[in-house]
């Protein structure tokens, strides 16, 4: 795979979904999830004008790019423009939602005045861990890649002009392949269509289909693809738009007026996109929300991120409700979680968006006490008393696990060992963890009020309430009384990320936003913020994760900014606010994704682009800056 991290643009239809570069270069094709394969190793498509060798579209010297998603909806547009021969080629990229395909509409225009003959080629290779597990064929019109499970096909209604499977780097060049199966190692293979010559002011079209089928007998495949072919794109188009537009419209939950000024068109470019996107990243049968549509499979940088954290899942599932899905958020709750609770009712650190397991390393006690705040704070949101009672008893499990751990820590038995802090990097006793427990804790009793009329003829269960009850006020007095014994520097005058060291943590925040255990207005509150500012902010106005930070070269992160911006709500400071907040609106991208972190010299994203963590904070945020919730 190269080293292409960045997804500039993000199309699909909630099973499939694909990633492009900002010149229209399809980077990757997820499928059947968006945390699952990954198929393409690369597509380089070209053209051949005239008597001229092949021009990539995505790579030419005489080559200009325009980039623009169709208005509210997940359909790519690349318009390319070559100079030289005058010739306008607009790529359309997108995902009927009710067929699994990709389909690549290109529509050609001769601005020259004179005629131009054109044909089209598609040299693909298929990604996989090992190229010899990897075999071509040319069938029924259509070229196929093949590893053991999945087939990629790709294909036209119209008939190809020639192709070649394997080894198709030698011809390429010349525009001329070889028309037969080569046998050897190599994953790629090549088909072309003859476009045919477009007269000056003329215009011509053709549609590509890409198409992944699993484990598909040769007889089913073939029946698939020739179903796929009687699809009328331009109407699937259409259809697709309105489905966006309509989905858009259904979610949105504030008026921003777009022509008030280019600030608050970035606002709204933001706001759009965060709706089209989270469909993409949720897994519609298990709950299951991703982090990010992945930008790193082969861990070159980092660990990847296509997998559901609970801490971060919480986090969107409070965007969710402010979008209007509800639905969305219930299933994560009550499908998701509980199906991935432990037996002891803690969560492990990390999950593939189907439930399984993903690689974990420790323990990371905030993934657990998140679940339960964010089962409270829906109940906020919404007043669903149900959702309340039916997710109940696996706060309660989970309650009981984060009770032994902070017993644990009293009582220095060492049963558990140091759970990692919110970066997953450094074991210890970490003050945003005590907080996000202390969050959980208040949660379940404020539950415990919530249902408590409904088992007024439980005697049994009304006596376990009152228990915990007192045994949890109890732990609450017992968190608090430790971090400030234990995790507030005297000689500094500010709280400390853990018991090791000192260093200012913008996860500190926590204590107050969005956890609560402390008001933003007490003095040892003030000065961790004051430090944060002459320790963490940067001349840009960004701010870092914590002190050191060498991550990605270490850089602000978005939601470093938006939760300031809350704690400064928080205060009443809404100036404050809205400088953390613009620094998040200012360093979005075109289509108005927002990144994890962003470049601390030049304000373009440092890493992963459309992360649904930033994403989230940024609704939560805009909902208390701007309101006017409908």
């Amino acid at each position: 795979m190269r080293n292409k991290y960045f997804n500039d643009a993000i199309i699909g239809n909630k099973n499939m979904v694909a990633s492009f570069t900002e010149k229209g270069e399809l980077l990757r094709l997820f499928y059947p999830q968006s945390d699952y394969k990954q198929f393409i190793d690369f597509l380089n498509i070209g053209v051949k004008i005239n008597d001229s060798g092949i021009i990539y579209l995505h790579d030419d010297i005489n080559n200009t790019y325009n980039q623009y998603y169709s208005k509210n909806t997940n359909v790519l547009n690349t318009e390319i423009t070559n100079s030289y021969f005058k010739l306008n080629i607009i790529q359309t990229d997108f995902v009927p939602i009710r067929e699994n395909v990709l389909i690549k509409r290109y529509t050609f225009e001769n601005k020259n005045n004179i005629d131009l003959n054109v044909n089209l080629l598609l040299h693909s290779g298929l990604l996989t861990n090992s190229n010899n597990q990897v075999s071509g064929a040319y069938k029924e019109n259509a070229l196929m890649q093949y590893t053991h499970d999945y087939t990629v096909s790709t294909f036209s209604k119209d008939m190809p002009l020639s192709f070649q499977i394997n080894n198709t780097m030698e011809n390429i060049a010349s525009g001329i392949i070889g028309g037969k199966d080569y046998v050897g190692m190599s994953n790629d293979s090549s088909i072309s269509y003859d476009i045919g010559t477009i007269k000056p002011g003329e215009n011509k079209y053709i549609d590509i289909f890409i198409y992944i089928s699993e484990n598909s007998k040769n007889k089913e495949l073939i029946e698939k693809l020739e179903e796929i072919k009687t699809i009328d794109t331009k109407q699937e188009l259409e259809n697709t738009k309105r489905y966006w537009r309509k989905y858009v419209k259904t979610h949105e939950s504030m008026e921003i007026d777009e022509e008030k000024s280019d600030y608050h068109k970035k606002i709204k470019n933001i706001y759009t996109r965060t709706i089209l996107l989270y469909p993409l990243i949720i897994n519609e049968t298990t709950g299951g929300i991703s982090a990010a549509i992945e930008v790193d499979e082969d861990r070159t940088k980092c660990g990847r991120y296509s997998y559901c954290w609970p801490r971060d899942a919480v986090s969107i599932t409070e965007a969710f409700d402010i979008l209007k899905m509800e639905k969305a958020t219930e299933k994560f709750y009550k499908n998701f979680c509980k199906n991935t609770q432990n037996k002891d009712g803690m969560w492990e650190q990390r999950f593939y968006t189907d439930g399984t397991l993903a690689p974990c390393w420790g323990y990371q006690i905030d993934e657990t006490a998140s679940v339960v705040y964010g089962v409270y704070n829906h109940y906020l949101q919404t007043g669903d008393e149900k959702f309340v009672k039916d997710n109940l008893k696996m706060c309660e499990k989970a309650v009981h696990f984060l009770e032994r751990y902070i017993d644990d820590i009293l009582e220095k038995t060492g049963k558990f060992g140091k759970s990692y802090d919110i970066w997953e990097e450094r074991e210890d006793i970490h003050t945003y963890s005590l907080a996000a427990i202390f969050s959980a804790f208040e949660a379940i009793l404020k539950m415990y009020e919530i249902v408590k009329p409904q088992y007024q003829e439980n005697r049994l269960k009304l006596e376990q309430i009152a228990k915990a009850n007192r045994r949890l006020d109890k732990k609450l007095r017992q968190i608090k009384e430790y971090i400030l014994m234990n995790l507030y520097d005297n000689n500094q005058k500010t709280f400390v990320r853990n018991t090791q060291d000192n260093k200012m943590d913008i996860s500190l925040l926590g204590l107050v936003y969005p956890f609560k255990v402390f008001t933003p207005t007490e003095k040892k509150i003030e000065n961790t913020v004051e430090r944060m500012n002459l320790t963490l902010r940067t001349y840009t106005g960004g701010y870092l994760r914590y002190e050191g930070d060498n991550y990605i070269n270490g850089n602000p992160w978005i939601i470093s900014n938006l939760w300031l911006a809350n704690y400064y709500l928080d205060k009443g400071e809404k100036k404050k606010a809205q400088k953390c907040f613009d620094f998040a609106v200012n360093t979005s991208t075109k289509h108005g994704f927002l990144p994890e972190q962003v470049n601390n010299q030049t304000l373009s994203p440092a890493w992963v682009i459309g992360l649904g963590w930033s994403h989230a904070m940024f609704i939560i945020t805009m909902k208390r800056l701007i309101g006017n919730v409908q």
